[in-house]
């Protein structure tokens, strides 16, 4: 598997997880409050879901804090991480001026964190300074403000790719089709979050399947 590149799928719903996990190229599932409250998980259940993602052969998985002030974010994030092994577990943060404060805290305890809801280049630029592991924006939501999506994903992605040791990710989230799935990745981006459904379009091609029923027929016709 090519490290260079995570993909993860964007979801709490573990029977819909279960239908591309485990998979080679998944790195990793994300998660945050919106999903967690859309597949009826509570917080006290998130670690056994991410838990059993990680069993199904993800290699990291991602949950967010609940608070918006920096002890409640650090407390929320101590509780989250007492559940998993050192680098299992990435903290995901808004990237709000008190995200950034307790973000940066715990990457200099070598805890791996996501800033999230990530808007705006310089959001993008602060994450990549000050150590992220990744910065994610969200595509749909931003095209859906009438902001030039790609165009501001390809403004981010140069600033980050500026710092590139450490390394961050921009890890965008919000994809909504294979067309804009592959025009991040002709940007260039680290890392994409997509919803379990669009994993079939991306893996199961209608002509490779038709190609592969008919060398299975003709196989069966070999002697």
């Amino acid at each position: 598997m090519n490290e260079d590149f995570h993909l993860y799928l964007d979801s709490a719903d573990l029977a819909e997880l279960k239908t591309c996990l485990p998979h080679p190229v998944v790195h990793g599932v994300t998660t945050n409050p919106t999903l967690l409250k859309r597949a009826g998980v509570g917080r006290g259940d998130v670690p056994g879901l991410l838990k059993r993602c990680l069993d199904l052969g993800a290699r990291q998985v991602q949950a967010q804090v609940y608070s918006n002030d920096v002890d409640g974010m650090l407390e929320d994030a101590k509780v989250l991480l007492s559940h998993f092994d050192r680098g299992q577990l990435v903290v995901k943060i808004p990237a709000t001026r008190q995200g950034l404060d307790a973000g940066a805290r715990l990457i200099a305890e070598g805890v791996p964190v996501t800033w999230t809801a990530v808007y705006a280049p310089e959001q993008a630029h602060f994450a990549a300074q000050l150590g992220a592991a990744y910065a994610a924006p969200y595509l749909g939501r931003l095209e859906d403000s009438g902001v030039d999506g790609l165009g501001l994903i390809a403004q981010m992605q140069s600033l980050v790719a500026q710092r590139p040791s450490p390394r961050t990710r921009l890890l965008v989230a919000s994809i909504r089709s294979r067309e804009a799935y592959l025009s991040l990745l002709a940007l260039g981006v680290g890392a994409i979050t997509i919803p379990p459904r669009l994993f079939a379009e991306l893996l199961d091609h209608p002509a490779t399947l038709a190609a592969e029923r008919g060398f299975l027929a003709d196989a069966g016709d070999l002697t």
